[in-house]
């Protein structure tokens, strides 16, 4: 296995960071039968890249063994947002058999926490999401890592994450705050029920503490809220 240094995204204060901390003790409380877990949204720009890695760098923290997967090969920003080579080997490599596995996992300077990127964006995404090579990597790394976090394209906009989806043991929804329709979002959550894979709940994003009273306006300048909301029956 081959290491890089990332750049750790640090523009979060202690509070944010408690947030995050929060939503992963949420996610463990969901059952220790749940490993590999998609991170989705309904529409670009709703903060899904940056919760999940987020949420993959506090469970690392938190001394869990953590394999951080970016699947979204339609529009990868990761590798910007933490300055690393956009040529490096990744997951379209493997899944068009152009190397092992050995050669697109990085460990890295994060302890506890190992990588797997795009590499090159494909033309033909949704069909090498629908891969049984897939399948097969993620049902090997589940035996080595405690959390497998999977960071896929917006659902809303295309049908890529639903192939990864039903390769997982459980799915987040990220949405932001007064961004979509409560109609829209109940469309995503029944394209999710479609894969039968378990929907922990929803990650309410950029939300505007300010206007939710006391607490709000105490936090409000501190951090924007991530929290889990499991998904009224």
């Amino acid at each position: 296995m081959q290491t890089i240094n990332l750049e750790r995204i640090n523009n979060f204060n202690f509070r944010s960071n408690e947030a995050y901390n929060a939503l992963r003790t949420n996610i463990q409380f969901c059952g220790k039968d749940i490993k590999t877990i998609c991170i989705t949204s309904g529409t670009p720009g709703e903060g899904k890249t940056l919760v999940s890695f987020r949420l993959a760098t506090s469970m690392a923290d938190g001394g869990r063994k953590v394999l951080f997967i970016d699947a979204d090969l339609r529009k990868s920003t990761l590798p910007g947002r933490l300055k690393v080579d956009s040529a490096i080997l990744g997951l379209t490599h493997y899944l068009t058999g152009i190397n092992k596995l050995g050669k697109i996992l990085y460990r890295t300077n994060i302890k506890n926490l190992d990588i797997i990127f795009t590499g090159p964006l494909p033309s033909n995404p949704t069909d090498l999401l629908d891969r049984e090579l897939l399948k097969d990597l993620i049902e090997s790394l589940r035996k080595i890592y405690d959390y497998i976090i999977i960071d896929t394209p917006p659902l809303g906009a295309v049908i890529d994450s639903a192939s990864v989806v039903r390769y997982c043991d459980g799915v987040c929804l990220v949405v932001q705050s007064n961004k979509i329709s409560y109609k829209f979002a109940q469309k995503i959550i029944k394209q999710l029920e479609k894969s039968n894979c378990k929907i922990l709940g929803v990650i309410l994003n950029k939300v505007e503490l300010k206007h939710y009273g006391y607490y709000g306006k105490y936090y409000a300048k501190c951090y924007n809220a991530y929290g889990l909301k499991p998904k009224s029956k």
